[in-house]
């Protein structure tokens, strides 16, 4: 085995190790001072090694959304999730630390912040797929403005602009309550409104 294979191998099994499950279709960008290299893992359990632990898939933790909103591919307009929870507002990702996740490639400020991710992408990635919550709660989904945002309950929820946030301020609970029963029915329903 080479170094470069060896490296490969380890970084395999730290992750598993710090996951309770493999990730579908993971892929997250390392980097080191000499190189930058893909990781990707398999949630394959025949393509995982038998030393790693045995794994949960029906595990919460990296479910993948049914819909994310993407713009060319890049979630929720490139700003890094996990930022709204360490640092309290919004901070743009770079494509340096991304990690393909829910069919859409979220972009981070730091490693750090990508690793978070990586472990327990539900606990910071947005809620009803990074769509505009206010309109989930009218039934449509719309794209986002990642200044318009706020944390409920754990929880992140982004909004169409800082008028519309506004609006849906008025009745947190049940905006939220309404958003939760169109999601994600709504996707089948209703094309995106820009």
């Amino acid at each position: 085995m080479g170094k470069s294979s060896t490296l490969l191998s380890l970084l395999g099994l730290i992750f598993l190790a710090a996951c309770s499950q493999p990730a579908p279709d993971l892929e997250a960008v390392i980097e080191t001072p000499e190189v930058t290299e893909t990781v990707e893992a398999s949630a394959d359990p025949e393509a995982i090694s038998s030393e790693t632990p045995s794994q949960n898939p029906s595990e919460a933790a990296s479910a993948e959304p049914p819909a994310v909103f993407a713009d060319d591919g890049i979630a929720i307009a490139g700003a890094d999730p996990v930022a709204y929870f360490t640092q309290g507002r919004y901070v743009p990702g770079q494509a340096a630390f991304s990690y393909d996740w829910g069919g859409a490639t979220w972009q981070f400020s730091t490693a750090e912040h990508r690793d978070l991710f990586i472990a327990n992408p539900a606990q910071y990635a947005p809620q009803y797929g990074g769509f505009c919550a206010w309109a989930l709660s009218q039934g449509y989904t719309a794209g986002i403005d990642p200044n318009a945002w706020k944390i409920v309950d754990g929880k992140l929820y982004l909004n169409y602009d800082q008028r519309i946030q506004r609006r849906w301020s008025q009745d947190v609970p049940g905006n939220i309550a309404k958003a939760d029963q169109n999601w994600p029915g709504v996707l089948a329903q209703s094309p995106q409104r820009q």
